[in-house]
């Protein structure tokens, strides 16, 4: 006979299954229904998921019950059914996998992100109807997962424990390294849940291996419980309205014995990862043996910088010629910096006059990019006006506003004489920092476009005359690392016919591919900021590889990185950023530098190259 889980999970580390939602969803479900009813409706299609992850290697398989609560089937007038739809989930694990694996089940926050709108008492009741139902039908374990704050995790373990006796895995959300979404500092959040009777805590969802292991690594290792890791298969991204995950099974392999050295004793997977990321993990962990020291010493990947406020400069002239008008003049430069994350901006407004004082031709502001919240590039694009004196360049995302919101956006921005701007899709909203928020898509990055170029012939989107024009300048976004590149330049063909009037590219780190890029779109009409962002670290350069859309790293590129930290890995970052500039200033006069982790010095220092070696160019010609 085996162990039982609590056993077993202190005999070596476990290899748990991978996500349920996302991936019915690549096998072709439709979304907007709920998933845990198919207990019921489709009891073959989930079965036939869990023999897959068993089949992968998956030695702890989860039931289709995340959501199986009174509060959440309501919406779906399934709240009658709850007790039946965990018995299933339970029932259809069990025959699937029979003894090859142990049968958990999943319980998910009532809350889900979305504040305390919902009641302590009627949280409460939720978690003992589900948490009894799962408990009748004979269920190995329990796992508690995607819990944004210690108390509603106590409150759901507090009822299990009530009950039973159970091996109970508990698994936070964490969007901040350090602490819970109400403010405990993770320590001292696994430090109380031990001490209410958790059998394994750890962390799940809201971020791929890099982020999970940023999480892992602020947890001592003395705090005397196995740890869990579920990370997401990267960041989602939004492609010809499909949700698609860029991490592959060969890096969930790597992070696996990543994840183990740190002291994880339970690895699996969350959203976006399949049987295929589950067979990648059981296969590194087969042969796994603890590093020496029994751990992990990387630092974070994130770098802190320490600067003054700067001091007020005089705005810019008006009548400036625009960005366009530069670049087809001489090498022009735009610095990404993004908006602070909380209401301090001393650091940003630094960045932004070190950035001016090295000639940036013009600041960029993400809107909320990855759909985490940050300060409004509205106001900070002001405040560059007339602190810094810096041309301000705006990203609009569709995700967040309706057609009423854009259009009342654009006015504002028209009335604050912003008129540059950059049109992108956005990231979807529930891979944020606040999930329970909707994604609007009211446009498409081509629509929006249209919308934007419609105000400068003076005329509303609803049609409406206004009474002047606007004057903006619209950017388009491109993603040259695809495998089929030709797909990707006719896409951007049909933005150039939406209206854009020039183009900045996502990172590209390859010599071979910017002079692929200057060959095929040497045809459009308007000019292109070919995208460098410098790297910080040989983590950072795994990260961007693995978990970011629409990034690549070549292989030259991440062997360089490999192992460098701190300032070394900032030195050897920046030169190869410039390695990548001398090929693309050949072939570019656009330059889009991007920031990491707000290090401004380095972009800085790139400038100022791009600057030195454009005065050399022209002095040669």
């Amino acid at each position: 006979m085996k162990p039982d889980l609590r056993t077993a999970l202190s005999l070596k580390p476990m290899v748990g299954d991978g996500a349920m939602a996302t991936y019915l969803y690549q096998l072709g479900l439709p979304v907007g229904v709920s998933f845990e009813e198919f207990n019921l409706l489709k009891p073959d299609v989930i079965a036939d998921v869990h023999r897959r992850y068993a089949a992968a290697g998956a030695e702890i398989i989860e039931t289709n019950t995340y959501s199986a609560q009174h509060h959440k089937l309501s919406k779906y007038g399934l709240e009658k059914k709850t007790e039946k739809i965990n018995a299933a989930g339970v029932a259809i694990a069990r025959k699937a996998v029979g003894d090859a694996a142990y049968v958990v089940g999943s319980i998910g926050a009532v809350r889900g992100g979305k504040g305390k709108n919902v009641r302590t008492a009627t949280v409460k009741r939720d978690f003992e109807e589900q948490i009894g139902a799962l408990l009748g039908a004979g269920v190995d374990g329990l796992l508690l997962e995607t819990f944004f704050d210690l108390e509603e995790l106590s409150l759901a373990l507090s009822v299990i424990r009530k009950q039973s006796d159970i091996s109970v895995i508990c698994q936070f959300a964490v969007e901040d390294a350090h602490r819970t979404s109400d403010g405990i500092p993770l320590p001292e959040a696994f430090r109380r849940l031990k001490g209410e009777g958790a059998d394994v805590i750890g962390f799940n969802c809201r971020s791929g291996p890099n982020g999970i292991l940023r999480a892992l690594e602020t947890i001592p290792r003395d705090i005397g419980v196995p740890l869990s890791v579920f990370p997401n298969a990267g960041i989602p991204d939004y492609v010809d309205g499909q949700v698609v995950y860029s991490a592959t099974p060969e890096y969930f392999a790597s992070s696996a014995i990543r994840f183990a050295d740190a002291g994880a004793r339970l690895i699996g997977g969350c959203c976006g990862t399949t049987p295929e990321h589950i067979a990648a993990i059981a296969g590194a962990l087969k042969a796994y043996s603890p590093t020496a020291g029994g751990g992990t010493s990387a630092s974070a990947a994130a770098v802190e910088v320490v600067a003054e406020a700067p001091v007020s400069s005089e705005p810019p002239e008006a009548g400036e010629p625009s960005i366009v008008d530069l670049v087809r003049e001489r090498h022009t430069v735009i610095v990404e910096l993004d908006p602070p994350r909380d209401l301090d901006i001393t650091k940003f407004m630094a960045g932004a006059q070190a950035l001016r004082e090295a000639k940036a031709d013009a600041l960029t502001m993400a809107d909320n990019s990855l759909a985490v919240t940050r300060m409004s590039n509205m106001a900070l694009a002001a405040l560059l006006k007339e602190r810094v004196g810096i041309r301000p360049l705006a990203h609009i995302a569709c995700r967040d506003r309706n057609l009423i919101g854009t259009q009342t956006h654009m006015m504002g921005f028209d009335a604050l004489g912003i008129d540059h701007v950059l049109a992108v899709t956005g990231d979807p909203a529930k891979f944020g920092d606040l999930p329970g928020s909707s994604s609007v898509y009211d446009l498409t990055s081509f629509e929006i476009i249209r919308m934007i170029k419609q105000l400068n012939e003076g005329v509303a989107f609803s049609g409406k005359p206004l009474k002047q024009k606007a004057k903006f300048i619209v950017g388009a976004a491109f993603n040259p690392n695809v495998k089929h590149l030709d797909k990707a330049v006719q896409r951007l063909e049909r933005k150039i016919a939406a209206g854009a009037d020039y183009i900045m590219t996502q990172p590209v780190y390859d010599p071979e591919l910017i002079v692929r890029i200057a060959d095929m779109t040497k045809h459009l009409p308007i000019p292109i900021f070919l995208g460098i962002f410098p790297l910080a670290s040989g983590r950072n350069a795994e990260y961007l590889h693995n978990e970011v859309p629409g990034i690549q790293l070549s292989d030259e590129v991440r062997a360089r990185m490999g192992g460098l930290e701190g300032a070394a890995g900032r030195a050897e970052g920046v030169k190869i950023a410039e390695e990548l500039l001398d090929v693309a200033m050949a072939r570019f006069n656009g330059i889009y530098l991007m920031t990491p982790f707000m290090a401004y010095e380095m972009t800085v220092s790139l400038t100022e190259y791009v600057r030195s070696r454009s005065a050399r160019l022209t002095s040669a010609n």
